[in-house]
């Protein structure tokens, strides 16, 4: 699921319910410009039980950022709360954790997201 033209700003909530493919390896949700310009690049592993989470600037992806909290399981609906400002990201996860991920990209607004992987889209909400 690609949407080019979506407007998520500084200080709203973008909800997302995902529902993991009982075989699912991976999945990733992508924010940011474009396909060349992702500001959070959020990729649950089920192999490596990690998350990784990343950004892309210009093409160029720069460092990973590991966290061990997988605490949602394939094949089940799992909620994400992601808000954001100029220096972060926050990350609900399911079981109420949250992490925190740097907007490295540093910008207020945003206009693309995708999910790509394993992985179905129930429903998105941004308020």
């Amino acid at each position: 699921m690609k949407v080019k033209d979506m407007t998520f700003k500084e200080g709203q909530e973008f909800k997302i319910c995902i529902k993991p493919k009982d075989d699912c390896s991976r999945f990733a949700i992508n924010i940011g410009h474009d396909s060349e310009n992702i500001a959070l690049h959020f990729n649950p592993r089920f192999d490596d039980s990690v998350i990784v989470c990343n950004s892309m600037s210009g093409g160029c992806w720069g460092e990973e950022h590991r966290d061990g909290n997988l605490s949602f399981a394939r094949g089940e609906e799992s909620k994400f709360y992601i808000n954001f400002n100029n220096e972060e990201f926050f990350i609900k996860m399911p079981d109420g954790f949250m992490m925190s991920f740097p907007n490295r990209l540093g910008d207020v607004k945003y206009k693309y997201f995708e999910v790509n992987g394993d992985a179905r889209v129930i429903g998105i909400k941004i308020k």
